[in-house]
């Protein structure tokens, strides 16, 4: 495969619409690029509801956003003004091919998919090239021959979003007790584990570590937070409304992190919080927390499972009858971890 000059790509486009957590696990290749190409400006094109998870990165210059019924040549017009001279589509679907094929980028690099292939100089296989979502996106550096000297998730926090979190946590009582942070949040309604078993979890963690739970939410999360908290009470706490910003610096406050399969789980892997991942219709080899000091526990025997449904055709039973236990064996490495 030839080799591209970094001295010839001044400015390089990534594209990855959404969600928040895909996004964030594509920054894996930002250091490999900087590195590759020391003196370019790099750029991400993102839906807008999903600019956060590349906002405040060090090695992103400039967002720019869509809204996802905006019509293409709208979007082609607002890339084809930047003039780029490389163009990664980490996406790779029909509208984001088309945006790369009219974006007038010298190099064009995409996924060898069916009826997309047109669109780009540059093809990498469209499959794993290790074991998680995160290093498909390697695969793309691969394809011009850019060196994988780093796997590194890349999210900070900002200063203002610190102050937040900060002025929430001060306010605490039982600042001495572990803080770990509950997190129900999940882009499918098959992705969310139920109440009464976060109840019952929590009630298990507690009994061993007399630890206070932190319940942290987002939009269409209020019901199951309320659910959550009321039923571990005196020893839980909800958290405030939040931008997802915000949300982050809460994570990063926290001591642990459980959580569904989510955008906010990869954000607590990313800023180097222990983080559990609760999994069932998603496979969690492919998509668990991205980091050393983090586990997953999914209802491995049951038929259905890592069904990849958005609705459960059944009763929920992968986290309903998700076995307590593993979760506990979990925790218990886990917290070896708590700094």
């Amino acid at each position: 495969m030839k080799k591209i000059k970094g001295e010839k790509n001044k400015k390089i486009l990534c594209i990855k619409p959404r969600g928040i957590g895909d996004i964030l696990l594509s920054t894996i290749v930002l250091e490999n690029l900087k590195e590759a190409f020391p003196n370019s400006e790099i750029h991400y094109l993102t839906e807008e509801f999903a600019k956060r998870a590349v906002e405040n990165n060090p090695f992103v210059s400039k967002i720019l956003t869509f809204n996802k019924n905006d019509f293409v040549l709208s979007v082609i017009r607002k890339v084809r003004i930047e003039k780029y001279d490389l163009l990664f589509d980490f996406w790779s679907n029909p509208k984001t091919a088309q945006i790369a094929f009219f974006s007038g980028a010298k190099s064009k690099v995409g996924y060898e998919k069916r009826g997309r292939k047109y669109a780009y100089n540059y093809l990498g296989k469209n499959g794993t090239m290790g074991e998680h979502a995160a290093e498909d996106n390697l695969v793309l550096l691969k394809a011009i021959d850019v060196p994988i000297t780093s796997k590194r998730i890349i999210y900070n926090t900002t200063k203002e979003e610190k102050a937040f979190a900060e002025n929430f946590f001060s306010e605490l009582n039982n600042q001495d007790h572990q803080k770990i942070g509950v997190i129900p949040s999940g882009g499918w309604e098959s992705k969310r584990c139920e109440p009464v078993k976060w109840i019952e979890i929590c009630n298990e963690i507690y009994k061993k570590y007399k630890a206070q739970f932190i319940i942290l939410w987002g939009p269409g999360d209020e019901k199951d937070a309320k659910l959550i908290s009321e039923g571990l009470k005196p020893f839980s706490l909800i958290g405030p409304k939040s931008t997802f910003g915000e949300l982050s610096a809460l994570i990063e406050k926290c001591d642990l992190i459980i959580a569904n399969d989510s955008g906010p789980m990869h954000v607590s892997a990313a800023l180097g919080k222990p983080t559990l991942g609760i999994f069932g219709p998603t496979d969690p080899q492919a998509h668990r927390p991205y980091s050393e000091n983090s586990s997953y526990v999914i209802h491995s025997e049951l038929h259905c499972i890592k069904c990849t449904k958005l609705i459960c055709p059944y009763n929920h039973e992968c986290m309903l009858e998700l076995h307590v236990e593993k979760v506990m064996n979990e925790i218990e490495k886990l917290i070896k971890f708590i700094k």
